[in-house]
């Protein structure tokens, strides 16, 4: 159920005039209901994968609780009979224990979104290893599993919980059913954000009361994530796909052109999805995390990523990135280029960690080598800008006036906006060599006779279409600053 249909108009308008009248204490299960009838759009085959997720994170959740509780009730009867070792040797059992739920919770479910995502795309790529290596004709079948709607958002959103409750952050929660509204949210399942259980489970499970102001400005938020949606986004996409579509006619100036419109059509989309969801949200009385903070504001790849997205990038950092950096492996590579190349090797276990996060970010937007190198030049990008920092620093000294002025500030925003959209047109071409070819022809046959002949009125919208989305975009400008 999309969005921008009158289904979903309807299915919503439905449920907050319900959710408003029923006695409070059933506002949940309401809400349950409804986002299980939501997702049974997406057919029986995506419910099941649900259902497996929800039951399996539940059940691993509740055991390593068990064994945390088990621990509990031990130390309380026996912490003054028992000396340290004991207790410690205890902790670690308990812990042990825990840690195996907690990996068998993670491989499956991690396990079936490989499978159905990935699935396709590692046997291609095997049955191409074998026809270089002259195999011959016959190749290993493809499944061509269905890839279930917002599977990648609630599996990482569960996992994120499982962890969680792993660390000893919170308790498990015992009650299936608000365990599977966590999970089954239906406005956080087209395209997010990833919440985290303590940061919405409070409000989610609460009752609520009816408040005119803050229905208003629930429904002022959709309204707006409608407007970018629709008025911007669905605009820009026909340009997007008539400029992506024919590559050897639309070269040069055109690549450039494709840069800054679907970067804006991205933009408009996403955020006006998440618009849409936060609105829904704050009409139910439920806080829901921000996921964009001005991206195109920013003066770096870096900073880009702590504004774009955010709740994916929270997600990778704190449950991936920073237990990877303390792991074994990663400790003994870090001592190991400390003793052989001193200061320099200090940082190679940081910027593997760095490569090998932004190669899974990569495989979380698409089982495609584009995404692959999408996410490979992103963290390239950034490593590169963290060595030479130095220089910005010597830079800025010699130009001390730069540093802080609007003008050094624009140029920052621009340069960024400008090798993002670079490296974003991966997505857009979906060919890794075509698009370094297209890219190329910005400096070899770059063509800007089309931007006064006439030729952008060719591109699949008229003028009406140009300066409704431009009008749109503008209006996002001016709200943004």
């Amino acid at each position: 159920m999309s969005f921008t249909s009158f289904g979903f108009l309807l299915f919503f308008g439905i449920l907050l005039l319900l959710y408003y009248t029923i006695p409070k204490s059933w506002q949940w299960k309401l809400l349950l209901a409804g986002s299980l009838f939501f997702y049974a759009f997406a057919g029986w085959t995506a419910m099941s994968y649900m259902a497996a997720a929800i039951l399996s994170t539940w059940l691993c959740g509740r055991e390593i609780g068990k064994c945390y509780a088990a621990h509990e009730r031990w130390l309380a009867e026996n912490k003054a009979a028992s000396d340290r070792e004991t207790r410690k040797a205890r902790k670690a059992k308990a812990k042990s224990a825990a840690r195996l739920w907690m990996l068998g919770g993670i491989a499956f479910n991690f396990g079936a979104l490989a499978v159905v995502k990935y699935a396709d795309f590692l046997l291609g790529n095997v049955n191409g290893l074998i026809g270089l290596l002259g195999g011959g004709e016959e190749t290993i079948p493809l499944p061509h599993f269905l890839l279930p709607m917002g599977i990648s958002f609630y599996i990482f959103q569960a996992m994120g919980y499982l962890l969680d409750v792993y660390r000893n952050k919170y308790p498990p929660q015992r009650n299936l059913g608000k365990f599977a509204l966590f999970v089954s949210f239906f406005p956080q399942l087209i395209q997010g954000p990833i919440s985290r259980y303590d940061a919405l489970a409070p409000s989610l499970l609460a009752e609520h009361r009816w408040d005119a102001s803050r229905v208003a400005f629930g429904l002022q938020r959709m309204l707006w994530g409608f407007f970018k949606k629709l008025v911007v986004a669905d605009r820009l996409m026909a340009v997007v796909r008539t400029l992506s579509g024919s590559p050897d006619e639309y070269q040069g100036v055109y690549v450039l052109a494709l840069m800054g419109v679907y970067a804006v059509t991205l933009y408009a989309d996403f955020t006006g999805g998440i618009d849409v969801t936060i609105g829904a949200a704050e009409c139910l009385g439920i806080e829901v995390a921000e996921n964009f903070q001005r991206p195109f504001f920013s003066k770096s790849t870096a900073e880009y990523w702590r504004r774009w997205h955010i709740t994916m990038g929270t997600w990778f950092r704190d449950y991936l990135f920073y237990p990877m950096s303390v792991s074994k492996p990663i400790l003994k590579l870090h001592q190991r280029c400390r003793n052989r190349f001193g200061r320099v090797g200090k940082r190679v276990s940081v910027h593997t960690c760095s490569i090998i996060l932004w190669f899974v970010t990569g495989l979380w937007h698409g089982a495609s080598w584009n995404f692959i190198v999408w996410g490979l030049l992103n963290g390239i990008v950034i490593i590169i800008s963290q060595e030479l920092e130095p220089l910005y620093d010597k830079f800025h000294a010699r130009f001390p006036r730069l540093r802080g002025s609007r003008g050094w500030d624009a140029v920052q925003v621009l340069r960024t906006f400008w090798l993002m959209g670079a490296i974003r047109v991966l997505d857009v071409y979906r060919d890794v060599p075509l698009t370094f070819r297209q890219l190329g022809t910005v400096f070899t046959d770059f063509r800007p006779q089309a931007l006064w002949d006439g030729s952008f009125l060719a591109l699949g919208v008229g003028m009406g279409d140009w300066l409704a989305a431009a009008a749109g975009a503008g209006a996002m400008l001016v709200c943004s600053l």
